[in-house]
């Protein structure tokens, strides 16, 4: 498609036009000359490009106040995620504070402490504190004890639920325990926050939609990228259709450290004594207390959902915020124990190809030519080279992160005319993105880099770095306040979940997974296999 100003830029000339007059200009005068034209025309072809795609970089709906009487909150394990969670909600551990201090001391750059202190309050109170290991619930008791509140431990997640002194509840535990915990909560009326993966089975994940459905309760899954400025802008990317259709989708997990493939601390003080193991099982098979089990708990399918449900949920679901393909239609994964033999159960390499056949982003070729796309998901936690989220169109290819690039493909049609005369350069970004500073401040480890790349960590409003899970929990309770549905609600994960499991059943049973979207149900595994942990 060319516009009408491809031919007549501002300074009136083509680059070609350039290069023949630099010809007849006297040598000393060459440089200074041309260097004015260059800067003319590369501002006019910049204009012509950005009034070409339109793309705006947008914000998501304002979020309610947070006035009025504090909420009343429940938190459900404090383990690395629940740290996380608690602290993006405005209360930090006093070693992450002493921690960041220091940081900041070392680092004029490392701006995560005071980014933290500047962070509005989301007036709530945590009046609940609810963890099996005795540590950890002493560490979360002191973590959210202010002036005006202190909070209760609970033993059991149901006494809390039990409390008329919690409005809602944040899970944050093991995978097996989402669902249950989930469902226990909404129907003692309290709203919930809970992790990714939703649920650990496929009929987990029915029962709690209808669970969730059939109740006035605000739920959110924690998913936090929605709030990340660069795939808030990417939607426009969509809906204008700069991409023209999409038949490809490229996303990876690349990590390669202990903590990044699931080797978590064991605690000193870990024991039978000070754990509640019984608990801890629950639902799964009884074996003897484990302290592996209990702190590496991913890598075993009794806790865990493995990589389908640790990480290919977030880039899932932040294609699926993007494209609403929902659930694929066909699922095939396989992989492998390669890297890390050390008697874990789940494969740390691992490959899921998902079909969408009758899905169209639109085209700009006639009508009817282009259908159907592929979602391509790579992970190793054997190997940490960087490799980008690519939704590859007809018409060009965008890598997504926290920063948004668009490069033109040479065959566009959309683009031919503009690509003919050489206003677009194939071999250069169509359109750059990065919504406040260039590249990754403050992040410490490899493991912290992948999350930042993913636009997991923080993104930005006004030029201000700001915590991405802050804005994702403040979504969460500006509608239990003011009403209305978080990003992320019971739909989006019911489409995460299914998508997750059908690749965790394909890799188990060697398969090609099919859904049936008119059933709404899985046809091709037998129900034990659907529901086996």
């Amino acid at each position: 498609m060319k516009s009408e100003n491809s031919n007549n830029h501002a300074s009136g000339i083509t680059r070609r036009d350039i290069i023949k007059g630099m010809a007849t200009v006297p040598v000393l005068g060459a440089f200074w000359g041309s260097a004015v034209a260059k800067q003319s025309y590369d501002q006019s072809v910049k204009e012509e490009i950005l009034n070409e795609l339109d793309i705006k970089a947008s914000l998501p709906p304002p979020t309610g106040s947070m006035a009025g009487t504090p909420l009343r909150l429940g938190i459900i394990g404090f383990g690395i995620r629940g740290k996380q969670l608690v602290k993006a909600s405005g209360f930090a551990t006093s070693e992450w504070l002493t921690n960041m201090k220091e940081a900041a001391q070392k680092n004029s750059n490392d701006t995560r402490l005071q980014d933290f202190l500047e962070q509005e309050s989301l007036n709530i109170q945590y009046t609940g504190v609810c963890d099996l290991f005795d540590v950890r619930a002493e560490e979360a008791m002191e973590t959210v004890k202010t002036d005006q509140n202190t909070p209760k431990r609970y033993r059991t997640y149901q006494e809390m639920l039990a409390s008329p002194d919690i409005d809602a509840v944040i899970i944050a535990t093991p995978d097996h325990w989402h669902a249950p915990i989930a469902i226990d909560a909404v129907q003692a009326g309290k709203h919930v926050y809970v992790e990714k993966c939703m649920t650990h089975t496929i009929q987990e994940t029915y029962d709690l939609y209808d669970a969730v459905t059939q109740s006035d309760v605000v739920f959110q899954v924690g998913h936090q990228h929605r709030q990340t400025q660069s795939f808030l802008t990417a939607q426009d990317v969509i809906r204008k259709n700069v991409l023209g259709h999409v038949s490809l989708i490229q996303a990876c997990t690349n990590r390669n450290s202990d903590n990044g493939a699931w080797q978590y601390n064991i605690h000193e003080a870990a024991s039978p004594s000070t754990i509640d193991w019984k608990q801890f099982l629950g639902p799964a098979p009884t074996i003897p207390f484990n302290k592996e089990h209990f702190f590496r708990w991913r890598k075993w399918w009794a806790y865990g959902t493995g990589l389908s449900g640790d990480l290919l949920t977030h880039d899932y679901d932040r294609i699926n915020c993007l494209l609403k393909m929902g659930i694929p239609k066909y699922v095939t994964a396989s992989g492998g124990v390669y890297a890390h033999r050390d008697g874990r159960e789940v494969p740390d390499v691992f490959q899921v190809t998902m079909e969408y056949p009758d899905y169209s982003t639109g085209s700009t070729q006639e009508p009817g030519k282009e259908k159907g796309m592929t979602f391509l998901y790579s992970a190793s936690l054997g190997n940490q080279y960087s490799r980008p989220t690519l939704l590859m169109g007809h018409d060009a290819t965008m890598e997504l992160g926290n920063s948004l690039t668009i490069y033109p493909d040479s065959r566009s049609t959309r683009y031919q005319d503009m690509l003919a005369d050489e206003t677009i350069d194939p071999n250069l970004p169509l359109y750059a993105y990065t919504p406040g500073r260039e590249g990754v401040d403050g992040v410490t480890s490899a493991t912290a880099k992948y999350f930042a790349d993913k636009g997991l960590l923080y993104t930005y409003r006004d030029g201000k770095r700001v915590d991405s899970t802050y804005l994702h929990i403040r979504e969460w309770l500006s509608c239990i306040r003011n009403g209305g549905q978080p990003s992320c609600g019971i739909q989006e994960g019911f489409e995460e979940a299914i998508s997750a499991h059908m690749a965790t059943l394909s890799y188990k049973t060697g398969q090609r997974i099919e859904w049936d979207a008119g059933a709404q149900r899985v046809v091709n595994v037998e129900e034990p296999l659907i529901t086996s942990a």
